[in-house]
């Protein structure tokens, strides 16, 4: 890309005058670093908008440059913010570094907020009190896990050996939504589908696309309305389930607050929006990444075939970490802020600017990372960002830390898996999510399904 070009060559040149061991710009380099992103300012500008739409492939080496020369880069009004600590002292300060996603959240709910697009507040604090009491820890090893082993190896069987991996991590999620959570969907592509664009629309479209707004808006009132349908059917027709519903409405007949029908649609709602289309583009890109590194891929192989979930785990978003989920998380400033103060780096990031916190730099920042460019399973588990930081870290981090590579665990455990012949064996998307990933495989190895 132009900018990775201008940037390599702006690093050549301090590396001839400051020495090939330079790790920060300091002194007079430092004002002809300014200089040099100013002279590439469309350049600059075209990788922050693909960096908003969450669309840019492979932004690490732009990342990699990015930490040694500007560690925090102002472009177009957005800050980028590169280094392991930044991004978490950013992450860290919620009070100043808020969600974008509020208003937007309004507008798929119809009316109200949902914890994620709020700040911390005593409604805040509520509302996911609540959501973790119905959606307990102890639920992930005594329900979720033996139920995406057992509905993953299935859908594995059945595919024959010719199986798209995009659809096999759409389905299983899909349907944790309808047995887990209760709430089963017209159909699991539909409730994919809807899931998809409203994150999309919530999460990743910063530009605000008409297009992209004109679906979310006709996807959040399908959904509203499949849920407040179920929410009624449920009452009408009690069925004893332990789920997230009925634990939800048990709540309800104790007179909680804020769980009342409207509050329980809108909770159940903002959780569902990122159940699938996250596990989806995980799954997809983990494997991908396996795929492109013969000899990981045959240890985790191995480790699913003795049935290690651990290890496979371990494989999984390791492989994650070289095309995570997403690049960064984004924040808007509420008020002018000096990330890295104190430092040679430290920058102020102004009030109503946008903030690109790279999560996805962070996991490749050698200042935190050991050997940030090899694939390494020994990694400690805070190098791993793939959930975020702080305040708003993925509610659903613990059942997604098992749901991934539970969900690849009998692909893995198949014989001779490759890609699929031609472009079919490549990953591909749809906008900002992978649209198919097609494999080839011969029987499965006997793991246990729990």
């Amino acid at each position: 890309m132009p900018l990775l070009e201008r940037l390599q060559s702006l690093v050549s040149d301090l590396e001839t005058r400051c020495g090939s061991g330079f790790q920060e710009v300091t002194g007079d380099a430092a004002g002809d670093v300014d200089r040099a992103l100013a002279g590439a300012d469309a350049d600059v500008s075209d990788f922050v908008d693909k960096l908003k739409a969450s669309l840019l492939q492979n932004p690490e080496p732009v990342f990699a440059i990015l930490r040694r020369v500007k560690p925090i880069l102002m472009a177009k009004d957005v800050a980028v913010v590169t280094r392991f600590d930044d991004v978490q002292e950013v992450l860290s300060r919620d009070d100043v570094f808020r969600v974008t996603y509020g208003t937007k959240m309004e507008i798929v709910t119809g009316g109200n907020n949902f914890f994620l697009g709020m700040q911390n507040s005593p409604d805040y604090e509520r509302d996911v009190a609540h959501m973790r009491s119905v959606m307990r820890r102890e639920d992930v090893a005594s329900i979720i896990v033996p139920f995406i082993a057992r509905t993953a190896a299935e859908l594995v069987a059945a595919s024959g050996g010719n199986l798209d991996v995009v659809t096999l991590s759409r389905t299983v999620p899909a349907r944790v939504v309808a047995t887990y959570f209760g709430c089963p969907p017209p159909s699991d592509q539909e409730l994919a589908d809807w899931g998809t664009v409203l994150f999309q629309y919530l999460f990743t479209d910063l530009n605000n696309d008409p297009a992209v707004d004109s679906a979310a808006r006709e996807a959040a009132g399908k959904t509203r309305a499949w849920l407040d349908q179920t929410i009624a059917g449920r009452k009408a027709h009690p069925t004893g389930s332990d789920d997230v519903l009925d634990r939800c409405l048990a709540l309800q007949q104790a007179g909680l607050p804020g769980m009342d029908d409207l509050g329980i649609r809108n909770n159940l709602l903002g959780l569902l929006v990122g159940a699938i289309p996250t596990t989806s583009k995980c799954c997809a890109q983990a494997l991908d990444q396996l795929l492109n590194r013969p000899a990981e891929l045959v240890a985790a192989q191995q480790a699913a075939r003795a049935g290690d979930d651990a290890l496979v785990a371990r494989y999984v978003f390791e492989a994650l970490r070289f095309n995570p989920n997403n690049p960064g998380v984004f924040r808007i400033a509420a008020e002018d802020y000096t990330v890295a103060r104190g430092t040679l780096r430290a920058a102020t990031i102004p009030k109503g600017a946008s903030v690109v916190a790279a999560t996805q730099s962070a996991m490749f920042d050698d200042a935190k990372v050991d050997q940030p460019n090899e694939f390494r399973i020994d990694r400690p588990p805070y190098v791993y960002m793939h959930w975020g930081y702080g305040l708003h870290t993925c509610f659903g981090q613990y059942i997604n830390a098992i749901q991934i590579p539970g969900i690849l665990k009998p692909v893995l455990a198949a014989s001779s898996l490759q890609r699929a012949p031609g472009d079919a064996g490549k990953l591909q998307h749809a906008g900002p999510f992978p649209s198919s990933l097609k494999v080839t495989f011969g029987a499965q190895s006997g793991t246990a399904t729990a």
